[in-house]
């Protein structure tokens, strides 16, 4: 298994994926000061986006049962848990676009290659957009436990 999302197994039998792209984004805001360069205030976490390219070959990897399962699954709005093979936990996401391309066809229509482009954003947040509490919390039980000593 290469990644779980929700109850849908990506592997070589259902929608191997060639390329995986995640972008975070931090949000700042802009203060125009008169006289002087703006200054930018840090006003927290922005959108996170996963991409996950791949190309199907329906006669070997999964193909149109595959895709419709995850069109499905785009459709019902949900967030889904979103699961490497090696054991991390991205977060919850939702569906936001699933883009594909056929090509080479036999006879009766049916694509020999179909490439596709899944695209997911993050829907809660991330544990290390509160780093600095937890750090905080942290020290504060240190220095409880320690009664104040370190």
């Amino acid at each position: 298994m290469m990644m779980i999302l929700g109850l849908f197994l990506f592997e070589v039998r259902t929608a191997p994926y060639q390329q995986l792209s995640r972008e975070n984004v931090w949000r700042h805001s802009k203060a125009d000061r008169v006289g002087a360069s703006p200054r930018y205030q840090y006003i927290g976490p922005g959108e996170e986006t996963i991409t996950l390219n791949g190309v199907l070959y329906p006669e070997i990897t999964g193909g149109d049962v595959s895709l419709l399962a995850l069109r499905a699954m785009g459709y019902s709005g949900r967030a889904w848990p979103l699961i490497e093979g090696t054991g991390m936990l991205f977060g919850m996401y939702v569906i936001t676009g699933l883009r594909q391309t056929r090509q080479v066809f036999f006879s009766d229509g049916k694509a020999m290659i179909i490439e596709f482009s899944l695209s997911l954003k993050k829907a809660n947040e991330d544990l290390l957009e509160n780093i600095d509490d937890y750090a905080a919390r942290g020290g504060k039980i240190l220095s409880d436990v320690t009664g104040g000593l370190l």
